[in-house]
């Protein structure tokens, strides 16, 4: 099906590179035309680079298809409104959002620096809503529109060292659920996908923060989900299908990716609940939580054992 998303135009940030360039390439063999964002920042966020950016276009327009370059960073409001603003002007309209920018500043959260915190929210969290808000207003108006946010496992289980990274993470996929509700009744779709593949990114992780993670790392499903990489291309096809008219009965999902493995995600929910008349005191609590909420509560993180030396 090498058309379908044919006539669509599409705005993928973060796309000079990694899972996004693979997304913007996928998208305009699928036959959309293309705003490939990527201002060129290092991994950290520092620096500014034209060329990722001016070379997937190229790549894209040597292929037959369509694509325009955006330097523009998502971090300010106009920043976003001008992302938004350079596919209208290019192509007269917009039909899909893909936010894949980000940049990590990974530190344990005694370590962190208020820039860092701030760094990583501004790029994943503000950056995900400054182009998210602009392209609504158009949504809204033409009663259709695709929103693909970039969610991880990171806020979603929670991973040591990226207090940060992960609050963002998880604070776009509560982002991406409110959004499909507001956006549903203009007939626009909104859905997280968290991605698990070998990227620039997670080769930028400390060896020393990997080995603690395999140490302390999460119990159950989460455990075997962040074990599992793929290639940054393979996560393209999804979001090309959710971007499409194939997937407009989908809305305010959050999908995890990678290789060949696609898993609905659950929505929060009530797993155990103890209750009574009228209000809990502390002694009531103490006796009734270990039977019952606390019974095999699992400790992602458990302390040491007490020295006896």
């Amino acid at each position: 099906m090498a058309d379908m998303l044919k006539d669509k135009v599409a705005i993928v940030t973060g796309s000079g590179r990694g899972i996004g360039r693979g997304v913007a390439m996928l998208m305009a063999s699928e036959g959309a035309k293309v705003v490939v964002v990527d201002p060129g920042v290092n991994v950290d966020g520092t620096g500014l680079d034209s060329s990722p950016a001016d070379q997937v276009v190229k790549e894209i327009t040597d292929a037959g298809g369509t694509a325009v370059p955006c330097y523009e960073s998502v971090v300010t409001m106009e920043g976003g409104e001008n992302i938004v603003k350079t596919a209208v002007d290019s192509f007269g309209k917009l039909d899909i959002v893909v936010t894949c920018a980000g940049i990590l500043r990974d530190r344990m959260i005694f370590n962190m620096s208020e820039q860092e915190w701030d760094d990583v929210i501004a790029v994943h969290l503000k950056g995900t809503f400054t182009v998210v808000k602009h392209a609504c207003i158009l949504f809204r108006q033409q009663r259709s529109g695709r929103v693909i946010t970039f969610s991880s496992t990171s806020g979603l289980w929670g991973q040591s060292g990226q207090a940060n990274y992960g609050a963002a993470k998880d604070g776009i996929a509560g982002f991406t659920r409110v959004v499909a509700r507001d956006m549903g009744r203009y007939g626009a779709t909104a859905n997280a996908v968290s991605p698990s593949a070998v990227t620039r990114m997670t080769s930028s992780i400390p060896e020393g923060s990997r080995e603690l993670r395999a140490q302390r790392g999460m119990a159950g499903v989460g455990a075997v989900i962040q074990d599992i990489r793929g290639q940054a291309e393979d996560i393209a096809p999804f979001v090309a299908w959710l971007a499409s008219d194939e997937a407009s009965h989908v809305n305010g999902h959050v999908f995890h990716v990678t290789g060949g493995l696609v898993n609905l995600l659950n929505e929060p929910e009530p797993i155990k609940t103890m209750h009574k008349d009228g209000r809990w005191t502390v002694e009531e609590i103490i006796r009734a939580f270990p039977a019952t909420i606390g019974f095999e509560l699992p400790n992602p993180a458990p302390a040491p054992p007490p020295s006896t030396g």
